[in-house]
């Protein structure tokens, strides 16, 4: 029977609280947005799942104030590389173990679980922030105010409703968000089953090494990635032949595994076959609801980039919905989330179709097919990651769509930690006295050779006198002269700042 109580008011409902939604609530628990986090499932989910993410997802988790918590549960990656059916190397992708321009590592092994936890534990230093488990949305009704988000309290069987400004859809491939969006699927063409294998080994076994391996073996490729502590995983290519049950048993497991291990060596955790596919939704909004990480987009696994592409996603949202939310920015800003990130995750998704298709083929055909193969070496690597589609970049300015560097400041800080989650405009030295009131009027912080080491030579490097940088680290616009930084002033629209986490 319909709880007949009368309804609570939200800002934003997230529909799922796994890394995305979850990060997703930080970021606007960050904002002061009232928001409420409805999950179906009543823990986080016990067994590995995502393993991979970069300096970037690494940067988003500092803003939100937990970097600290989850780098003690990671290790860095030294890269991947592709071998032939011989075992020879056909491609380096190895990773600096510097840090980069992001003030972070660029690749981390983690255990989903873990990292859940801590972004899950993370959201008691907002009071308003509620997490509720054990909740199925089933229905979603708009009018011209907000949301009726309808769900059943699995733990007591009663109907409930809850109204919100706006609902996101972090509840994956299956989305019921997207289902009440009615957006079809782009199909971008690679569908594939792979055995996935996480194992727990009962001793040391160095020789598997710390590289991810790309089995390009035409027979069955296979990956191996070296997971945090004990944990390895190998995914298995399954033959158009084969059962999906028949070869997830437990003899037919360690047969394939035979030639990395053993039972003696390790016990299975989970064997089960996945289909990857690639797809990008065509809406990612209908007026109110949004969409965001799988519900929006799947990827194979080859990059490592599934789990990343969502939490881009949530940093670039967050911060537009706040400002539609204070009545700084009109609600079409929500326009700019898809038309900057679809360009971004789909450059990201066919890159791993074509890495899918390396692994695939023999091992000539994998040297042309990545890159100009050079006598006698194996081909070198290198991933851009791509900029960001149309959207509030201003113009054809230098930079704009880039992700800004993070300094150090002179007290020995990150500077994302004294920016917050709020527009910084990056200047040689501090603006005119009228341009500094206008600024701090719009919420936007300067930050100066002054504040921090290498502003200077980052901006005369690229030939400007100033940077208008987002919230979500990317460059809004770039000034060459003192014109252009006076245009660039008068076109920003105001912000609210966001002071950073503690």
């Amino acid at each position: 029977m319909q709880d007949k109580s009368a309804s609570e008011d939200f800002d934003v409902v997230i529909v799922g609280r796994g890394p995305v939604g979850a990060t997703l609530a930080n970021l606007l628990g960050l904002c002061g947005v009232r928001t409420l986090v409805l999950e179906r499932e009543a823990r986080t989910y016990h067994l590995p799942r995502a393993v991979h993410f970069d300096d970037e997802c690494m940067r988003i988790f500092q803003t939100i104030g937990l970097a600290d918590a989850i780098l003690p549960q990671t290790i860095l990656s030294p890269g991947m590389l592709f071998l032939d059916a011989h075992g020879r190397l056909l491609l380096d992708w190895s990773r600096p173990q510097t840090l980069t321009p992001m003030g972070w590592n660029l690749s981390y092994r983690f255990h989903q679980p873990d990292l859940e936890d801590v972004l899950i534990a993370g959201l008691a230093r907002w009071p308003h922030v509620t997490m509720r488990n054990r909740c199925d949305v089933f229905a979603l009704d708009q009018d011209e105010t907000g949301v009726r988000v309808r769900y059943e309290d699995l733990s007591n069987g009663k109907l409930r409703e809850v109204r919100a400004a706006y609902v996101i859809g972090c509840d994956g491939a299956r989305s019921i968000v997207r289902r009440f969006i009615g957006s079809g699927m782009d199909d971008l063409g690679f569908h594939e089953r792979w055995l996935v294998i996480d194992v727990l080994l009962k001793r040391a076994r160095d020789d598997l090494g710390d590289y991810s391996l790309q089995h390009c073996d035409p027979r069955r490729p296979a990956t191996y990635v070296r997971g945090t502590g004990a944990r390895r995983r190998w995914e298995i290519t399954v033959l158009p032949d084969e059962d999906s049950n028949d070869v997830a048993q437990p003899a037919k497991v360690w047969e394939l595994l035979s030639r990395w291990v053993t039972p003696e060596d390790a016990e299975l955790e989970r064997a089960a076959v996945y289909t990857f596919h690639s797809v990008i939704a065509q809406r990612w909004r209908n007026d109110r609801l949004l969409l965001a990480g799988d519900s929006a987009h799947q990827t194979p696994p080859f990059l490592g980039q599934g789990m990343c592409a969502g939490i881009r996603d949530a940093a670039n949202l967050a911060w537009k919905l706040a400002e539609v939310i204070r009545g700084t920015a009109e609600s079409d800003l929500l326009d700019t989330y898809q038309s900057e990130r679809q360009p971004h995750v789909r450059e990201f998704i066919e890159l791993a179709i074509r890495l899918g298709g390396v692994i695939n083929t023999k091992a000539i055909e994998a040297g042309l097919a990545a890159g100009q193969a050079r006598e006698n070496a194996p081909v070198k690597l290198e991933v851009k990651k791509p900029l960001l589609g149309p959207g509030l970049a201003l113009g054809d300015l230098p930079l704009a769509g880039h992700l800004a560097p993070q300094f150090a400041l002179r007290d020995g800080c990150r500077s994302d930690d004294g920016i917050g989650y709020s527009h910084v405009l990056l200047v040689e030295n501090a603006a005119s006295p009228t341009s500094r009131v206008a600024l701090s009027h719009a919420g936007i912080k300067i930050l100066t050779s002054d504040d921090a080491e290498g502003i200077g030579d980052w901006l005369r490097e690229h030939g400007i006198v100033a940077a208008l940088v987002r919230p979500d680290r990317y460059v809004r616009g770039t000034a060459r002269n003192d014109a252009e930084l006076d245009r660039l002033i008068a076109t920003i629209t105001p912000s609210t700042h966001v002071p950073s986490a503690a």
